[in-house]
């Protein structure tokens, strides 16, 4: 007899196709930071500013893919988003002046990026409750495997048709394949008259439950949750932009720069499906210090790294711990506030988070400019990483103390 296969997995394999061709794109970025700087005259700092935009754009719009997501499903903002994304990033290829990017990459480019992230995760949530930090793994993995596969190739691309011209082929590319994987994501299992985890049907419908937005942002739980991850995300983007040029100031290639991102993509890997892992079995609480212990080491380990082998220990080191943090806030999400509306709760958490992710790669930019070292930027970087440890624990502690299974609304 054959069992059907549950379709919540189907789901998962569309958002990890969706996340891969995104992230790939983005993640590729820092490989055309010194092509575009020579091409246009402008400094390191100044070629950071657009990508700090296009960063702050698509996290503070997840406070409307949120809620639109929620409202209209994910299959119809996720293929807008697609096709915004390769204008976008396309359009870029064709700048001949700085100010252009920021319109390009910073407006068009970041209205498509914003319906990725939080639409992907909060949707793979739905569909899972004992199972859910293992599907929301699986699912940004693909934020990872397109880390580790797509820069070597934009590389090559570079080198054979210059930064323009593969800069169109990758955006156009990475648009369509997304529209595609998009037709195949399903607001939740109720609404094709399933239960999370593939769970036999009971004789009841049960509604979706969980806080609403206004009733979150209200617990204690949520000011710290959003606190942890403002303090980690301040740093984060630091080595996806600055990574290939670190390499390039130690007098390697720009494809031994590329393979410090695909280090990157190779530690997150590992870091997405163990992180899910981890919050099934341990819990939040012990996921969250672990997480960031590991970044902690592992922005230390960039400061001190003069060799590749060190820049690549590095690199997979962060991946691990960033991995594994961007993937476990939508399961915690969820597994604080409800499913109903978690796709607005974590937009909102996201957008909250934009300012400091927006600043950081130009911060390192404009540190570099000022010192001619990344030295000291990554010392501050493992410095906030480690506040982000300690507050983690007093998160656990205000979820452990509220009664249930949900945060306690002050």
């Amino acid at each position: 007899m054959n069992v059907p296969r549950y379709a919540g997995w189907t789901v998962v394999a569309a958002a990890f196709a969706i996340l891969f061709l995104a992230y790939g794109l983005q993640f590729s970025y820092g490989l055309f930071v010194t092509p575009m700087a020579a091409d246009l005259g402008l400094s390191r700092a100044e070629t950071a500013l657009p990508y700090s935009a296009y960063v702050f754009g698509y996290m503070t719009l997840s406070l409307v893919t949120g809620p639109a997501t929620d409202r209209h499903g994910p299959r119809l903002v996720i293929a807008i988003g697609a096709a915004l994304l390769g204008l976008g990033w396309g359009l870029c290829a064709f700048v001949t002046a700085g100010w252009q990017t920021y319109v390009t990459l910073g407006v068009i480019g970041a209205l498509g990026m914003s319906v990725t992230w939080v639409p992907c995760n909060a949707t793979v949530a739905r569909w899972f409750v004992r199972r859910r930090g293992t599907a929301v793994g699986l699912a940004s993995a693909g934020t990872s495997v397109g880390n580790f596969c797509v820069p070597p190739l934009a590389a090559l691309s570079i080198a054979y048709w210059g930064w323009r011209p593969a800069l169109l082929v990758l955006a156009v590319g990475c648009a369509g394949l997304m529209m595609i994987a998009a037709l195949f994501m399903r607001r939740d299992p109720e609404s094709c008259g399933l239960q999370p985890d593939g769970d036999p049907t009971p004789p009841l419908v049960v509604p979706v439950t969980g806080m609403t937005l206004k009733q979150a942002v209200r617990t204690d739980a949520f000011i710290l949750l959003t606190t942890v991850y403002v303090l980690t995300w301040l740093a984060v983007f630091v080595p996806f932009v600055h990574a290939v040029a670190m390499a390039e100031d130690l007098g390697f290639s720009k494809l031994a720069g590329a393979s410090v991102l695909s280090a990157i993509g190779i530690g997150g890997i590992v870091g997405r499906l163990g992180a899910g892992l981890l919050l099934d079995h341990a819990g939040a609480e012990v996921s969250l210090v672990t997480i960031f212990g590991l970044q902690v080491a592992s922005f230390v380990a960039f400061a001190i790294a003069t060799t590749l082998p060190l820049l690549w220990c590095a690199a997979a080191l962060f991946g691990l711990a960033y991995g594994g943090g961007v993937t476990i806030l939508a399961p915690i999400c969820s597994q604080v506030f409800g499913r109903a509306h978690v796709a607005a709760i974590v937009g909102t958490l996201f957008a909250l988070t934009a300012l400091p992710c927006a600043l950081g790669p130009w911060l390192a930019g404009w540190l570099f400019d000022l010192t001619g070292s990344y030295q000291p930027v990554l010392l501050l970087s493992a410095a906030v990483n480690v506040l982000a440890l300690l507050l983690s624990l007093l998160f656990g502690r205000a979820v452990r103390a509220s009664p249930g299974r949900m945060a306690t609304v002050r």
